[in-house]
C-alpha cells in the first residue's frame, strides 16, 4: 500500500469516527420535561438543531449529536416568558422606569431561565424608536414591548396624566411600523378619576389588533376595579399587578367576590405583575387556595423589586408554588400561557420546529418564611424552590 493510499483511508476514517456529519449540534438527554402545550411532563430527550427542537422522544441515542448535556435529575422547560418587565435603561433619567430603575435586559434574563421579556410600557409612541435602537437591537435576549398610551411613556408619573398625549393612532402607526416586536398597548399609573388612559388605550388596541394591558394604579371610588375587569376591558386584555394591596379579592367571610369570576368568564386575563410592592399574601393566599390562579406570571423586574422580595422569576416561580400551585401549572404560566396572550404562539413551547428556547432546572425542597411589603412575615410553608 503506498503512503498516499495509506494517508487517505486515514483521514477516511477519522471523517466517519468525527461528529461532522451527526444529526442533531445538542442533545439534552434523560431530563424531565414539562411542556405544557404538548402536555408532556415526564421523561424525554431533546435534540437540537441550527437553533431549532429537531426531536423529543423517550430515548435519542448519543452518536447522533455533536455534543451531548447529561440533563439527568433535572427539569426542561420552555424558556420563560416575562410579560412585565421595565428595560429602557438608556434614557439617563434618574428614579425613572424609563431610566435608572429599568435594567439590563442580558444581565437578568437567561441566567433565571428567560428567554423573552416583554416590556410593559416603559416607552410610549413618541420615544419608542429610541428603545428600539438602544435597548431592542442590541441584546440576545428577544425583546418584545407594550407601547404606553402617552407619547413619553414611563419618564415619570406627570407624563402619564397628560392626556392630550394619549394619541390611539400615533401608538397604532407605531404598533404597525414596529409589528415584529410590538405586541400590545399599555395603560398605567393614571391619577384622575376617570377613565380616560384606560379608554384610550382600548381604542389603541382596537385600531392595533392588539391586547392592552392596564397597571390601574390609583384605585379611586369614581373609577373602582370591578368595573375595569367586568365592562372596560375586552376579552384577551391583561390586568396586571392582580394581588395588588387594593384590589379587592374576598369578603367577610374569606370567600372571593362573584365578580372576578364573572371578569375570567368574560375573557379578561389576570398577571401577576408581582414588582417591588404589588404582591400582598393576603389576597395572592385565599385566591389560589379557592382556585383563582393567575393566568400568567411575571415579575414587573426593576431595579427595585430585583433587589427587594421579587428578585427574579425562578423566586416568584417558588413563591407560587409554595402557595399551593403544581409545578406543571406554574411553568405553564410561564411560557405557553403569557405566549397566546402576546399573541406569539411560536414560543413557549418545545415542539419539534420551534425555536430552541430551552432553561434547564434544578428544584429543591424546603421550607421558608415569606413576606410581603404590606404584610410583616406569613407562616413558613413548604415547597419547591426554583434554582
Amino acid at each position: 500500500m503506498s503512503r498516499e493510499n495509506s494517508l487517505q483511508k486515514c483521514a477516511a476514517l477519522l471523517l466517519f469516527l468525527t461528529p461532522a456529519f451527526a444529526q442533531y449540534d445538542l442533545l439534552l438527554k434523560g431530563g424531565h420535561l414539562i411542556d405544557p402545550r404538548n402536555n408532556i411532563d415526564g421523561p424525554r430527550d431533546i435534540g437540537i438543531q441550527n437553533g431549532k427542537i429537531a426531536e423529543v422522544a423517550a430515548a435519542i441515542d448519543p452518536s447522533r449529536a455533536r455534543k451531548t448535556i447529561d440533563a439527568a435529575g433535572l427539569y426542561i422547560t420552555p424558556g420563560l416568558i416575562d410579560i412585565h418587565t421595565h428595560l429602557f435603561h438608556t434614557t439617563g433619567i434618574r428614579d425613572a422606569w424609563a431610566g435608572d430603575a429599568s435594567v439590563q435586559p442580558d444581565a437578568f434574563s437567561f441566567r433565571s431561565g428567560v428567554t423573552t421579556m416583554v416590556d410593559a410600557g416603559s416607552s410610549g409612541w413618541r420615544n419608542f424608536e429610541t428603545f428600539r435602537h438602544t435597548v431592542i437591537d442590541r441584546v440576545q435576549t428577544r425583546v418584545l414591548a407594550l407601547i404606553n398610551i402617552t407619547g413619553l411613556g414611563m419618564m415619570n408619573d406627570v407624563t402619564e396624566q397628560v392626556t392630550s398625549d394619549f394619541q390611539p393612532k400615533e401608538v397604532a402607526a407605531i404598533a404597525a411600523k414596529h409589528k415584529d416586536v410590538v405586541v400590545g398597548v399599555k395603560s398605567a399609573h393614571y391619577q384622575p378619576p376617570d377613565w380616560l388612559s384606560v379608554d384610550r388605550a382600548i381604542e389603541a388596541g382596537e385600531l392595533a389588533g392588539l391586547p392592552i394591558m392596564v397597571d390601574f394604579g390609583y384605585f379611586l371610588p369614581e373609577r373602582p376595579y370591578w368595573k375595569l375587569v367586568t365592562e372596560r376591558l375586552r376579552p384577551g386584555d391583561i390586568s396586571t399587578h392582580m394581588f395588588r394591596g387594593p384590589v379587592p379579592w374576598v369578603d367577610s367571610q374569606g370567600k372571593l367576590y362573584d365578580y372576578l369570576k364573572q371578569a375570567r368568564q368574560r375573557g379578561v386575563k389576570f398577571d401577576v405583575g408581582h414588582g417591588g410592592q404589588s404582591f400582598v399574601l393576603r389576597n395572592a393566599a385565599p385566591a389560589i387556595a379557592q382556585g383563582f390562579w393567575p393566568d400568567t406570571i411575571s415579575t414587573d423586574l426593576h431595579a427595585h423589586s430585583m433587589n427587594a422580595l421579587m428578585m427574579d422569576m425562578p423566586a416568584l416561580l417558588s413563591k407560587i408554588m409554595a402557595l399551593g400551585m403544581t409545578l406543571k401549572d406554574a411553568i405553564l404560566r410561564a411560557t405557553w400561557n403569557p405566549a397566546q396572550e402576546i399573541h406569539r404562539t411560536e414560543l413557549g413551547h418545545l415542539t419539534p420546529g420551534a425555536t430552541a428556547d430551552v432553561a434547564v432546572w434544578s428544584l429543591l425542597n424546603g421550607s421558608s418564611v415569606m413576606a410581603t411589603p404590606m404584610e410583616a412575615e406569613s407562616p413558613a410553608r413548604s415547597g419547591w424552590c426554583a434554582k
